[in-house]
């Protein structure tokens, strides 16, 4: 999933909140399922839906990567992610020119804070989801990305303050109980869904705080996290325990590859996230859990029994609900 800024959708009638007053004008959807905002043609909203489509599948698409480097160990190719996005976000930064922001966000204590907890928070969801793909269990992780953005509404109620709605606590009682089916199938609670949604959603409300843009917010959280991977890195290399650089191109190639991938679906998106309304971008987001979700199934043949379809059920139907609550509904109320 996206390492930058997690766009979910947050009680639209509370005027106290900037995301709430704008999904409160919008009245119509002129294109397919697609809002732009006003000040942009349908030109630039077209162009947006590349950028965002791009993104998505991108992100979609990670599992196969990830399944590629699986004979590597987790936590080394965590620590190679780290590492060589560094060194891709230094790059699009030399072009960018963009070190003001980098240099105002290291500089101003709240905002360095912030983004040390942001890349706790990322990091974690980063290596559990490589840990998930590597132990066959994608399935979980597309759970986990279909839960997140009823997480995100339950941490609106939690720490913003904001009122659920009656569709909305419905659909937060079908992921419970998506959750809870899963646990009894499972005869352990889904920690990797359950991690996933829940880092992720808390990553997406600090970066909603935080003033700090996507590319600035994840090249200080990547510098932050660079010292320790190159360290380890070092340390695999110098006791011949690394598998890279590797005796075949494969790996040479595919690990470095790691920087690419986290980098440039963020700009993809950042470009989406400007020519999009939220709702737009809010639908969007479901395509990564469904491409994992298909990949698991019919890719990599991983057990999907009946349980597992009641669980994934509840999420939908949960889902379904709150889209209808933060869109159709909304217009009909207006």
């Amino acid at each position: 999933m996206p390492a930058g800024l997690s766009f979910t959708l947050f009680a639209p009638h509370r005027k106290k909140y900037p995301f709430g007053l704008l999904f409160h004008y919008i009245h119509q959807i002129p294109e397919a399922l697609l809002i732009r905002p006003t000040h942009y043609s349908s030109g630039e909203t077209r162009i947006g839906v590349a950028y965002g489509l791009a993104a998505y599948l991108l992100w979609g698409f990670f599992t196969l990567y990830f399944k590629w480097v699986a004979h590597v160990p987790p936590l080394e190719v965590l620590a190679h992610r780290i590492a060589w996005s560094l060194v891709t976000l230094l790059a699009i930064l030399a072009a960018t020119r963009e070190w003001r922001k980098v240099r105002t966000a290291l500089t101003q204590g709240k905002t360095l804070i912030t983004l040390v907890v942001t890349t706790i928070l990322i990091s974690t969801n980063w290596f559990v989801f490589i840990v998930a793909v590597d132990r066959g269990q994608v399935l979980q992780s597309s759970f986990g990305y279909f839960i997140n953005p009823l997480v995100s509404v339950l941490l609106g109620f939690l720490f913003l303050g904001e009122r659920l709605r009656r569709l909305q606590m419905v659909s937060l009682a079908l992921a419970g109980a998506g959750v809870v089916v899963l646990t009894l199938h499972l005869g352990h609670v889904p920690w990797i869904s359950l991690v996933l949604a829940t880092t992720f959603a808390l990553y997406g409300l600090l970066r909603k705080i935080v003033p700090a843009g996507a590319l600035t917010g994840l090249f200080v959280e990547t510098l932050l996290l660079f010292p320790a991977a190159t360290g380890f890195l070092i340390y695999l290399a110098v006791t011949g325990k690394g598998a890279f650089p590797a005796a075949t191109a494969g790996d040479n190639i595919l690990l470095p590859m790691a920087g690419v991938i986290t980098a440039i679906p963020l700009l993809w998106f950042s470009a989406a996230a400007r020519r999009l309304s939220l709702a737009s971008i809010g639908f969007m987001q479901y395509i990564t859990p469904t491409i994992h979700f298909l990949l698991a199934v019919v890719a990599f043949a991983e057990p999907f029994s009946r349980a597992h379809l009641a669980g994934f059920a509840c999420i939908w139907t949960g889902l379904l609900l709150y889209s209808y609550d933060a869109t159709g509904g909304m217009r009909g109320r207006s």
